[in-house]
């Protein structure tokens, strides 16, 4: 049971936390301040393995007119990717990952939408950057340097998020044992560092509750870890760094009705003062915001 007492007590607890402000930056004429209010990541996914059937698109042309939906509906920035993190979901090669992605990036980006790209594989960085993409969501910890300087060299942001793991396809088991945040903070903190070393300012830090371990399959069990990372968040943000989080589904508590999961965490998140919530569900997303006040 989530209870007022409980906030009570963990606001007080990490009174030291509540007031931390977060770097601000421009980034695509746009500037995002989470000082001042969250903004919203949508999704588009060119994986027919993604189980979150609204937000999977097959060709290039349907990729670009979700991504002008999305962003009409209030996403400042457009997620792309051609690989689900599921773990039963077929791998696709880098190869195949830059032939999906490129026409939909180039599309979007000339468009004048700030377009985020989900991979861990320089190659297909390299090229979605060139083709005018923002943003890398980076969902792993290989070759981290070098995919830094590539980000620093176009200009662009780095979405961070916590893989355990060399890639979000070879996570092993999420540590549960004792303050989950207190780890993330240690992980964040160093990964900051050497972005910063790379030469990478503009950055927000993900806790990857999204991603699958096998140790979180009990829905009970993950859904409370979930939620002890979303209303934990504020203290990840004295680390100096707006936070992001991919908004999870909750599928075995919402069943038929599962496509108001995201909005019920987004008030999880926006407790915990997260800065951008990736979401598949951009428009009920964001009444949830603006009906907390936090737009």
């Amino acid at each position: 049971m989530l209870r007022l007492e409980d906030l009570a007590e963990l606001a007080s607890r990490h009174a030291d936390a509540l007031p931390s402000r977060v770097a601000a930056f421009d980034l695509g004429g746009r500037r995002f301040d989470g000082n001042v209010r969250s903004e919203l990541m949508g999704v588009i996914n060119l994986s027919a393995d993604s189980w979150y059937r609204e937000s999977v698109v097959l060709t290039a042309e349907a990729a670009i007119r979700r991504g002008r939906v999305l962003a009409a509906q209030g996403a400042a920035i457009l997620d792309i990717g051609a690989e689900s993190t599921l773990a039963h979901a077929a791998r696709v090669d880098d190869a195949a990952q830059t032939s999906q992605l490129l026409p939909v990036v180039r599309g979007l980006a000339s468009e004048g939408c700030i377009v985020s790209v989900e991979t861990y594989h320089p190659s297909v960085t390299l090229a979605c950057l060139e083709a005018g993409a923002r943003v890398l969501n980076l969902t792993g910890n290989d070759r981290s340097d070098e995919l830094f300087r590539m980000v620093a060299d176009h200009d662009a942001a780095v979405v961070l998020c916590y893989v355990k793991g060399s890639n979000v396809r070879e996570v092993g088991d999420f540590d549960l044992a004792g303050d989950p945040t207190a780890r993330l903070y240690e992980h964040f903190a160093r990964q900051t560092e050497v972005a910063l070393k790379n030469g990478v300012s503009r950055l927000w830090i993900d806790p990857g509750l999204g991603f699958y371990y096998k140790n979180l399959g009990d829905s009970k069990t993950r859904i409370r870890h979930q939620m002890q990372v979303f209303l934990n968040t504020f203290r990840l943000r004295a680390l100096g760094f707006p936070t992001c989080h991919a908004l999870p589904h909750a599928f075995e508590c919402f069943e038929d009705e599962v496509r108001s999961a995201e909005p019920f965490f987004a008030v999880m998140a926006a407790l915990g003062k997260t800065d951008l919530l990736r979401t598949h569900e951009v428009p009920k997303t964001r009444a949830v915001l603006e009906t907390l006040g936090v737009w």
